[in-house]
């Protein structure tokens, strides 16, 4: 077993195409193997190396993926949503303690400026389209010394932010072993081999991209092929070119996809799918059905998250082997069911998810109160909280049966209602808030907020909405903003964002 992301590609031939793109020539195993010693020179050079940290700040396609792999195989990387504000990423840099952030050549956008406001250094990817998709060269006016030794197994190669129950998003460190670990797993959950080819259009500052498609796929000298993005509209073209053996997506996605599938069936027929994928939130069953329907090949749905390096179930492969509603079996670490507030694990029934394994993140970064909170220790192992609710069945399926955290799952899209209370909280015309869970038909989740507005202040939802837009990402702005008299409240006079929704008669409305 690879211990490295190093080791995850060193075997594969010299020759074989790893990364591909739209319109461009493979990179071979060989040039991302020379790339990466091209990539530690130019950090070693501008004083990055060994435990320093780098933001990667990048658009979708092979250069990020590209830019994941070979920096992670001499420093630390932190991928970033290139869609946050000037604040947030100004936020996420400090908290990460980036020693520099790596941005496209000519990105004068907030990142850039975030990245002045703070002082540090910035490596400017640079293409050459006539090099092979995912290649390129970094550039920097920053010198320096550093640790030039290559990371080991159990150094830090990843690291990203979760949303928690608090508004400060918590750190997740992931270690070399972590990473390689779970690439593997998902590797051999979907028997893949180097004559796979995924086609991945999922974003690559998120786990799910970053794991199943690109590190999965590698591990095992197989083809990732990378989108610029999820186009509902390019889908189809993107699968006539890229002649993949399976795709992995978000549910909206693939609702998305089957929405245009009537009108695609030639290239549906001619496709050589081995099976589609789906994670990262609830697959209902009617759209897996559907999915297995069009394209004539199984839909294995997992079950991940961040401090679990991604995977933690999987529906098994296989005709009928799926089961529509279940997240699938344990594939990778140990999976059981813990009470759901004292530090034990209980024999069946309905309880908190809990796991152990090689994948999982050894702890939040100078968190003690959230590692204290979620994981605990029993029957020798150190088992992590997954907050969600669930039970298995009896052919060892696992079937969420909800959420124990407040956290809103916007198809995949993890929002802190905190946050978002905090950032509302500084329009001068609110005096409450609280931001919570809509129920969607497509996204399982939306963003809703209930204000009451101070007296004799006057402003109007749209107002307030675009209060938020200018300083939260998209994703995280309330689609949905009720401003009340009074905001509805527990017996014990906290104002309660669960089952809020129902309470204010906007879940029959959600639905419709």
């Amino acid at each position: 077993m690879s211990e490295t992301i190093k080791e995850l590609l060193a075997s594969h031939s010299e020759s074989a195409p790893a990364i591909g793109a739209p319109d461009r020539d493979w990179l071979s195993y060989g040039g991302l193997r020379t790339l990466a010693q091209t990539v530690a020179t130019s950090l070693h050079s501008a004083g990055i190396g060994h435990g320093d940290r780098v933001a990667i700040v990048l658009p979708n396609g092979p250069e990020m993926a590209a830019a994941f792999i070979t920096i992670a195989q001499s420093a630390v990387t932190a991928p970033l949503n290139p869609a946050y504000r000037e604040d947030e990423f100004a936020f996420y840099i400090d908290d990460l303690k980036a020693k520099a952030v790596v941005l496209m050549e000519g990105d004068e956008g907030p990142a850039s400026e975030a990245a002045k406001r703070l002082g540090v250094a910035v490596l400017r990817l640079v293409v050459d389209a006539d090099q092979p998709a995912g290649h390129f060269t970094l550039q920097t006016e920053s010198t320096g010394t550093c640790d030039e030794t290559q990371p080991e197994a159990g150094d830090v190669a990843l690291i990203l932010h979760t949303s928690g129950t608090t508004s400060r998003p918590k750190i997740v460190p992931l270690l070399q072993s972590n990473v390689a670990a779970s690439a593997q797993n998902i590797a051999t959950s979907l028997a893949l081999t180097s004559e796979d080819r995924c086609m991945n259009v999922m974003p690559l500052f998120h786990i799910h991209g970053l794991l199943a498609a690109v590190s999965a796929t590698l591990s095992t000298g197989g083809q990732v092929w990378c989108a610029p993005g999820f186009d509902a509209l390019r889908f189809f073209g993107w699968l006539r070119n890229c002649d993949p053996t399976w795709y992995t997506a978000v549910p909206t996605m693939h609702q998305a996809i089957l929405s245009r599938a009537s009108r695609n069936t030639d290239i549906i027929e001619a496709a050589r799918l081995r099976f589609l994928r789906s994670s990262s939130a609830s697959l209902p069953g009617p759209v897996m059905e559907k999915l297995f329907e069009t394209f004539g090949a199984p839909v294995i749905e997992g079950y991940g998250m961040t401090e679990a390096a991604h995977q933690m179930c999987s529906n098994p492969l296989g005709a009928g082997a799926q089961k529509p509603g279940a997240v699938g079996v344990p594939a990778g670490p140990e999976v059981r069911i813990a009470h759901e507030i004292e530090p034990k694990l209980t024999d069946g029934g309905v309880g908190e998810v809990v796991i152990s394994g090689p994948n999982v993140t050894p702890g939040y970064e100078s968190n003690p109160e959230a590692n204290a909170k979620n994981f605990f220790e029993a029957d020798g192992k150190r088992w992590f909280r997954t907050g969600d609710q669930g039970t298995f069945d009896d052919d060892g399926y696992l079937t969420l049966t909800g959420r124990l955290k407040e956290i809103i799952n916007r198809g995949g899209e993890k929002v802190s209602p905190l946050e978002v209370d905090g950032v509302l909280s500084a329009h001068p015309a609110i005096a409450q808030v609280v931001t919570f869970a809509l129920p969607h038909p497509k996204l399982g989740e939306e963003v809703a907020a209930a204000v009451v507005l101070r007296e004799g202040e006057e402003v109007t939802d749209r107002d307030i909405r675009a209060f938020a837009t200018e300083r939260l990402a998209d994703f995280k702005v309330p689609r949905k903003v009720i401003i009340l008299d009074e905001i509805p409240k527990g017996a014990t006079g906290k104002m309660q964002r669960i089952g809020l929704a129902e309470k204010l008669g906007l879940v029959d409305a959600a639905a419709s």
